[in-house]
């Protein structure tokens, strides 16, 4: 199975990382870094938030785009309305790199949330060298306790959490975790099949005080509309834009722009 496979060779790089630069001195390097961005504002102030993703490849797609400059698409999303920008930052199955996220925060003023297989405590303080703003917590492949205590370190260094569910049961701990931005994937992780009324049905169970973030599928206007009816008001969109021949203009068309 894909996950198990993602799941270990991330064991492999933190330990590889925890000996290459201790735990104690990243901590030391972060302590005068500026402030992270504000993810959550930038994403609940709008009816319509669009995190924009900056995404090589997939483990399912293969390749998603050949002329692949992360700076400049990041800034195409910034120029076009994205509320915030998703930085995936595995290289192995996703064609990503921890660089391309300090390189995005030099150029670009926007939230970024680092998108990768959390794991490891060692992992958020890394976010924070990196200069993300937000991490992702997935509740499928997290402890209970790990779900939370991680959720109390990234919130205790500022950065935004959104916690990624598949089913009730993952919603349910999710809301335990005291996380305030709920992300439901609408591609299951084991089979890679994609359904959006996974974020439809679980919308529903929610309560109105979190932020709900619908990931994964949404190729068409018309798709964000089905979702907002369900009280979802955020959407996280990588495949669509990076395949799309004119990036710009996509992202214009999801917020009805065009």
């Amino acid at each position: 199975m894909i996950l198990g496979k993602i799941i270990e060779v991330k064991k492999e790089e933190v330990a590889h990382l925890r000996r290459t630069r201790p735990l104690q001195e990243l901590k030391h390097a972060i302590v005068d870094l500026p402030p992270p961005a504000n993810f959550h504002e930038a994403i609940s102030n709008r009816e319509c938030a669009i995190i924009a993703e900056v995404k090589r490849r997939s483990p399912s797609k293969g390749v998603l785009r050949e002329d692949f400059d992360p700076v400049r698409i990041a800034l195409l999303y910034e120029e076009n309305g994205a509320a915030a920008v998703s930085v995936l930052t595995d290289r192995v199955f996703f064609g990503g790199n921890d660089v391309y996220l300090a390189n995005i925060k030099e150029h670009v003023r926007l939230p970024l949330l680092r998108k990768d297989f959390i794991i490891d405590l060692y992992q958020i303080y890394e976010t924070r060298f990196l200069r993300g703003d937000a991490i992702l917590l997935i509740s499928g492949i997290l402890t209970d306790i790990e779900l939370r205590e991680y959720t109390g370190l990234a919130q205790s260094l500022n950065l935004s959490v959104i916690c990624e569910v598949h089913s009730h049961i993952e919603l349910a701990n999710a809301l335990a975790s005291d996380a305030k931005i709920i992300g439901i994937n609408n591609r299951a992780l084991t089979t890679f099949s994609v359904d959006l009324r996974t974020s439809t049905t679980l919308a529903a169970s929610i309560p109105s005080d979190r932020i709900i973030i619908s990931e994964s599928g949404i190729r068409t206007r018309e798709d964000i509309e089905t979702l907002q009816k369900a009280g979802i008001q955020a959407f996280l969109i990588g495949e669509t834009l990076m395949q799309s021949a004119n990036i710009g203009q996509k992202l214009r068309e999801f917020l009805g722009k065009q």
